[in-house]
């Protein structure tokens, strides 16, 4: 199977540092095949034989093992986010004057969950949907810092189980997967 290793809060700000080059290594040397780094911001494809709640273990453990950090990982397999995407709504990646994100969401949270969490959108400064474990954002620049979106880091729960592509970096991956949008 074919899955896209999601690393959330890596080289940001200068925190949770960690090389491409060595990600890379470090998933070869588990046992992963035809691994693939794209961007700094830790995203990881790869091939992997067995299913996903045992990759995500063994993602997380391969982190701490080499780089000594606790990170929350969100794999998801090519299926499922080609499945995602082709269910995102039309406003998504739709504007240039908009952000478009793609909150994917680890489990055991849901993205029903994060939804609810969210609350009452701003509909005149953002829209939201969601497919699967993935939740889709578009808010205008002008207005971001008014979205309800933009206001959940400030609940650390919530947060942390979600990791945030933007839509170029998620039609990226699918591509690299070989799905094409």
């Amino acid at each position: 199977m074919r899955y896209i290793a999601l690393l959330r809060g890596i080289n940001v700000g200068g925190n949770n540092i960690i090389k491409m080059k060595e990600l890379k290594a470090a998933f070869f040397n588990e046992g992963f095949s035809d691994v693939v780094t794209y961007i700094n911001s830790g995203n990881v494809i790869f091939n992997s034989e067995h299913d996903e709640d045992m990759v995500k273990d063994r993602c997380e453990k391969l982190i701490s093992r080499n780089f000594n950090l606790d990170i929350p990982v969100c794999i998801i397999s090519s299926i499922e986010l080609a499945d995602s995407v082709s269910h995102a709504p039309e406003w998504w990646n739709n504007s240039t004057d908009a952000h478009h994100d793609a909150l994917f969401v680890i489990p055991p949270m849901t993205a029903e969950q994060v939804v609810a969490n969210i609350g009452s959108i701003k509909e005149e400064y953002e829209s939201l949907s969601y497919h699967g474990r993935v939740v889709f954002w578009t808010a205008s620049i002008k207005t971001y810092s008014r979205t309800r979106v933009s206001k959940i880091t400030k609940d650390k729960t919530m947060y942390r189980a979600i990791t945030v592509r933007n839509a170029n970096t998620a039609l990226k991956l699918m591509g690299m997967v070989g799905v094409e949008n």
